[in-house]
């Protein structure tokens, strides 16, 4: 809080709250990705969400492409650090 009784928010961490709000993912991705960000495997992810591993693999192919990765850990890494999982 400012000497006034306003609240003050850092710039940078204002800065970092908008971007984390404009995820490119959906929810079902997210979802896709944060099994994948614990290990799981495709047909782990699969039997967990009940979903063929087929589904899977493309959830998974369009989290790279929407991320800008260049794979699975590339897509993990990238969500990590911008804070999504």
């Amino acid at each position: 809080m400012s000497a006034q009784g306003e609240r003050y928010i850092d710039e940078s961490l204002g800065y970092g709250f908008l971007e984390a709000s404009e995820i490119p993912l959906t929810r079902r991705e997210l979802s896709v990705l944060s099994l994948a960000a614990e290990g799981a495997s495709v047909g782990e992810i699969a039997r967990s969400l009940h979903l063929s591993n087929g589904t899977v693999r493309n959830y998974m192919s369009a989290i790279t492409r929407k991320t800008g990765a260049r794979n699975r850990v590339d897509a993990i890494r990238i969500s990590r650090v911008a804070g999504w999982v």
